[in-house]
């Protein structure tokens, strides 16, 4: 998708001086499987209906389709998640725009943007939706940019509360620039608060990263609900793209939970599940993406392959 007149220019950004260079040693098991052919065969719970997890709709012609990365439990590799993926299908040479609704504005670390030469961040984009092409900034990564999440966020609900239709301002702020774009990804906060839903309201679809240990069907059980709700009272369009599975170890436990999920969600389960690997906890450091440090590692590979699957899925 070629850039419009409102692309034209975009706010400079210097890299960040607290990004601090750290090498790591670690040696890795090639042995390690990137397929769940063999995890469907390790699940020893009793047979269970499935959840429900409506699945989405095909993104509206002529705009960026947007996803929500999404669990309310903290520690899954959300953010991980956004960065690598936004990374990933940028390189393939399309527009990506990342927005970041989490205070701790762990995205533009790693996409090695200065947040303190930021000026207008997500806070401005849900109070001033007037601002939101002022907002974009560069990032190290060529056709990715981003809005920065920082700690202004906390203490937005409260302002939010005293204003009418409140769970639709960052759809309405984003209208403009999904017509620049052919995808949107937000990342979220662990916690199901008003920046939350508005993401939510805002999506075609929804991203879900599980952690293959013991909670994660729990977690999951609970956001089938919040998305039900979402879709019956805000956003009938809302669907779930996929199911990542991160974290993904060969111990019996992880394969253990692997099948539960895959037992839950056969269809929704993108693959191959991304595999516990250093330099993917590396990359952040030196203020880039997995496919920038390290390609050619476990995750770097997991990345790209879950990528090309997501590229399909959202007809890109």
């Amino acid at each position: 998708m070629g850039s419009k007149d409102s692309d034209q220019s975009l706010p400079e950004v210097g890299e960040a001086p607290l990004i601090i260079d750290v090498e790591f040693l670690e040696e890795e098991d090639e042995t390690l499987a990137q397929s769940l052919d063999s995890i469907e065969e390790v699940s020893f719970s009793r047979p269970r209906s499935a959840m429900e997890l409506p699945p989405s709709l095909p993104t509206p012609q002529g705009r960026a389709r947007v996803v929500t990365v999404i669990n309310q439990k903290g520690g899954v590799g959300k953010t991980t998640t956004v960065i690598n993926i936004a990374a990933q299908i940028a390189l393939r040479g399309f527009r990506v725009l990342v927005i970041d609704s989490d205070s701790q504005g762990n995205c533009a670390t790693g996409l090695g943007v200065d947040k303190s030469k930021v000026k207008n961040t997500t806070r401005d984009l849900i109070l001033s939706p007037e601002t939101a092409v002022d907002s974009r900034h560069a990032t190290a990564v060529e056709n990715l940019h981003i809005i920065v999440g920082d700690r202004s966020l906390i203490g937005l609900e409260q302002e939010m509360m005293r204003q009418l239709g409140r769970e639709k301002r960052m759809k309405e702020a984003l209208q403009p620039l999904l017509a620049h774009y052919d995808l949107v990804l937000i990342d979220t906060p662990p916690s199901l608060g008003l920046v939350t839903i508005n993401a939510l309201v805002a999506s075609d679809g929804v991203l879900v990263p599980v952690q293959t240990e013991y909670f994660a069907l729990e977690g999951l059980a609970l956001l089938s609900g919040t998305i039900r709700e979402v879709r019956s009272l805000l956003n009938e369009r809302l669907g779930v793209d996929g199911v990542l599975l991160t974290m993904h170890s060969q111990t019996l436990l992880n394969k253990q939970v692997a099948g539960e999920v895959l037992e839950n969600f056969p269809d929704l389960v993108v693959r191959p599940a991304i595999r516990r690997n250093v330099r993917l906890a590396e990359a952040p450091s030196h203020g880039i993406p997995i496919h920038l440090h390290d390609p050619s590692s476990p995750g770097g590979k997991d990345y790209q392959d879950i990528a090309t699957e997501l590229q399909h899925r959202w007809s890109l």
